[in-house]
């Protein structure tokens, strides 16, 4: 009976051992892989000095031997101290689970040895000998074998192994959810150095009265509503970022004396927008800046973003402490029920004189002249606009719910979509069309969030359906808050940069290759800057 159950037992080990280095090889593998290539990281880290006195230690590290293809060769002793060391590690965990502490400690001691050899192979540069392999592959073989023959069958191991499993993946997803929060976080947080600059324009503005009768006189110029100039409008509570915008604009413009730019802020950010942009010099430029909460005609019973900020169940989804974490946090980012960022669809109201404008984001630097913008036939068309169908995930369907009848009935899924942040307007066309009311209507209509979930664009999609004129792509390069591999060559022939995502300019968080594109346009030489942003 005892031999007919050793022999039994046999071929059961044997099929476990398979399954479980079939099933741990290939992370063995990969896992030894990425300790090289992060031992080669961190010699590149290393200070001058030790660097020149390793220097000829590298060489024969680099000229020997590849430790890559030696962890991958079948014949090599590294790859079956990778692999040896990837099953003890499973069998320490399950020996933890069943108590069994001492194979757990002799099992981790063996670990260690076999990481200290292929440690020290890699540093030198040579291939692992029979006479360093075969004392640790001959006890760790044993301890397995030991560790096989207790009471950790195929059943166990493969439970012991799925919960640690489904353990570790619960653990990558709390993290990635909270690395997406933390971020959100940083992206909408407004930073020091900002914070600094605003308050001591915001002090400059409070104690000058002067500069606010200057502008009390500057408030009726005739520039304001001459359609012979060129109007730019943004919407911002960010002062440097707005200052960019200006800047760049105007020194990359052909005439930059015809240049009308219109800002409008919050009562917060008044202030120290006023003061800025009167203090500063734009080339003869005409700046005005408007506050939004002097608007009258703003309010509930007009606008719906301003009655859904008001509206209990909308502010609990934005702004409640307890939310439902499987929604992406950006979805819920407050600052789309922000005034500001809805003001793009009431830019005839605010400019009722005018009749074509070109509007901005204040997350975009200007790399050529704008102007030629102006001279563009739209067609007939209300927007004119970089599409950005390149790419499946920019068409309608990835916007809109069209599972709802009143999307699906109406737009095509596979419409292109288009860019916000760098937008020329024929408001004429416009007024004619009321945009305004389409985007109310269908403001109205997702009051409970079931047709989009996030932003501006999805409603300007609906509201500018068949009004859209599609611009070449050089006048509108997206992605520099999100994408680290936009082709150099797009990103100069761009007459428009938009640093669209989490990485804005003025975060710390920013691309670095992209940073110094806006850097460039910010007046270093202003004291302000100096103390609070490059101090």
């Amino acid at each position: 009976m005892r031999r007919r159950a050793a022999e039994y037992r046999r071929p059961v080990r044997r099929r476990f051992s398979y399954w479980i280095w079939a099933l741990l090889g290939l992370f063995s593998i990969a896992g030894l892989v990425l300790f090289v290539l992060h031992h080669n990281q961190h010699e590149d880290r290393v200070d001058p000095p030790v660097l020149e006195r390793n220097l000829r230690t590298e060489q024969v590290v680099r000229e020997g031997l590849n430790f890559t293809e030696e962890i991958l060769s079948a014949a090599s002793f590294s790859r079956q101290l990778a692999e040896q060391m990837t099953l003890a590690k499973a069998y320490v965990i399950i020996a933890k689970e069943h108590n069994n502490l001492h194979l757990a400690w002799e099992l981790s001691k063996k670990i260690r040895s076999c990481q200290l050899l292929l440690s020290k192979a890699a540093m030198r540069g040579e291939p692992i000998t029979l006479e360093e392999a075969e004392p640790i592959i001959s006890s760790l073989s044993s301890l397995i074998f030991k560790a096989q023959d207790a009471h950790y069958d195929i059943a166990t191991t493969i439970m012991t192994m799925r919960s640690h499993i489904q353990a570790l993946e619960e653990r990558a997803n709390a993290a990635t959810v909270q690395s997406t929060v933390f971020g959100q976080l940083v992206a909408e947080g407004l930073p020091k150095s900002l914070h600094c600059l605003k308050v001591k324009l915001t002090v400059d503005w409070l104690r000058s009265r002067p500069l606010q009768d200057v502008v009390e006189e500057r408030r009726n110029s005739p520039r304001l509503v001459d359609n012979n100039l060129y109007h730019f409008c943004i919407f911002s509570d960010n002062v440097l970022a707005a200052s960019v915008v200006v800047n760049s604009t105007i020194i990359n413009a052909d005439h930059p004396k015809q240049i009308v730019f219109h800002i409008v802020t919050n009562g917060v950010t008044y202030g120290s927008m006023q003061a800025w942009f009167l203090n500063n010099d734009f080339k003869g430029s005409t700046i005005e800046v408007q506050n939004i909460e002097e608007f009258p005609w703003l309010n509930a019973s007009y606008a719906p973003i301003v009655k859904q900020l008001l509206d209990t169940d909308s502010r609990t989804y934005y702004f409640g402490e307890y939310q439902d974490l499987r929604i992406d946090p950006k979805l819920r980012n407050p600052k789309y029920l922000s005034l500001l960022n809805h003001l793009r669809f009431y830019i005839p109201e605010i400019y009722p004189q005018l009749e074509k404008i070109v509007f901005l984001d204040d997350d975009v630097v200007v790399q050529k002249d704008l102007t030629p913008l102006f001279t563009l036939d739209l067609h007939g068309n209300v927007n004119g606009a970089v599409e950005t169908c390149l790419e499946a995930f920019h068409r309608y369907y990835k916007y809109l719910n069209f599972s709802n009848a009143i999307i699906s009935s109406k737009f095509d899924p596979q419409a292109c979509g288009w860019a916000f942040g760098m937008n020329v307007f024929d408001l004429v066309a416009w007024r004619k069309a009321d945009v305004t009311a389409r985007y109310h209507h269908w403001l109205e209509q997702n009051a409970d969030r079931t047709l989009w979930k996030l932003g501006t664009l999805p409603p300007a999609l609906l509201a500018f359906y068949g009004l859209t004129e599609p611009l070449d792509r050089r006048w509108h390069v997206l992605g520099l808050g999100f994408d680290l591999n936009i082709d150099n060559r797009l990103i100069e022939s761009a007459a428009v940069i938009h640093f669209n995502g989490n990485m804005k300019p003025w975060l710390k968080l920013a691309i670095t290759r992209y940073k110094p594109l806006w850097e460039r346009y910010i007046n270093q030489s202003h004291p302000y800057v100096q103390d609070c942003v490059t101090g």
